[in-house]
C-alpha cells in the first residue's frame, strides 16, 4: 500500500495554505467529492445513493470521460451537483511539463463547456489527479482563476489493499464539520465505494451533518 494521509496533517495544510483542504464552519456542513468520472453505471449508482439521502456533492471530472459519456455528465449537473476540472487525461503533475499540464486542464474545461446543458456553466474549481501538482502549475492555474481543491479526508477507496470496512472507518473516525471527503466514481474504487458510501451518508445524516457543494 502506498503511503498517503487519510486525515490530512495540519502541517501539510499550513505549508500548502494556498490550496483548499477544508471549509471550516459551525453548521456541520461537509463536502463529499467524487473523482475520475463520469463512469457508466457507477456514476449513476452514486447519484442514486446521493438522492436517497438528499445529499449534494462535487464531481471532479476527467475531460476524456466527459466527451465519452456526456449524458452521464449532464445527469450530474441536472441533479444539482457541482462539477470541477480533473484534467483531460488524469495527468500526474509532478511528471508533466507545466505548459503541457495547463493545456490539458484547458482541454478538460473545453469538454465541460462543450457538453454541458447548463447555460453559462464555467467551473472554477480544480483538483490535481493524485494530489500531485508543481508549484508553478498551481500558480498558473490560480492566475487563470481556479481554486485548487485538495481534501481533509481520503477514503482510500481506490486502494485494493483497503477493505470496504476500512474505507468506511476512514471517514467515520475522521470527519469533522468542514471536511472535504474524497471518493472515486470509478471501476477501480467501486468495491469499496459500494459498501462505504451508503453507510457514510446514513451516518452523517443521523449525526446531523448536511452536505454542501464546492464552487
Amino acid at each position: 500500500m502506498s503511503f498517503y494521509w487519510i486525515k490530512t496533517n495540519f502541517i501539510v495544510k499550513k505549508v500548502f495554505s494556498k490550496y483548499v483542504w477544508d471549509v471550516p464552519n459551525n453548521e456541520k456542513k461537509v463536502y463529499l467529492t467524487f473523482d475520475d468520472g463520469p463512469t457508466p453505471e457507477i456514476t449513476e449508482w452514486t447519484l442514486s445513493q446521493l438522492e436517497k439521502f438528499e445529499a449534494k456533492a462535487t464531481f471532479f471530472c476527467i475531460g476524456d470521460n466527459i466527451n465519452k459519456f456526456p449524458e452521464i455528465f449532464n445527469s450530474v449537473l441536472l441533479k444539482g451537483h457541482s462539477v470541477g476540472n480533473h484534467t483531460f487525461n488524469h495527468l500526474k503533475g509532478w511528471e508533466i511539463a507545466t505548459k503541457e499540464y495547463i493545456e490539458n486542464v484547458a482541454l478538460c474545461q473545453e469538454a465541460i463547456l462543450k457538453n454541458s446543458k447548463i447555460v453559462n456553466l464555467k467551473p472554477s474549481i480544480f483538483r490535481p489527479p493524485y494530489g500531485r501538482i508543481k508549484r508553478d502549475q498551481a500558480k498558473e492555474l490560480r492566475n487563470l482563476g481556479y481554486k485548487i481543491i485538495m481534501w481533509d479526508i481520503l477514503t482510500a477507496d481506490f486502494d485494493a489493499e483497503v477493505n470496504p470496512e476500512q474505507c468506511l472507518q476512514n471517514v467515520l473516525q475522521n470527519v469533522t464539520s468542514g471536511s472535504i471527503i474524497v471518493f472515486h466514481d470509478s471501476k477501480k474504487a467501486f468495491r469499496n465505494l459500494e459498501y462505504a458510501l451508503p453507510k457514510t451518508l446514513e451516518f452523517l445524516k443521523v449525526k446531523g451533518f448536511s452536505f454542501a457543494v464546492l464552487e
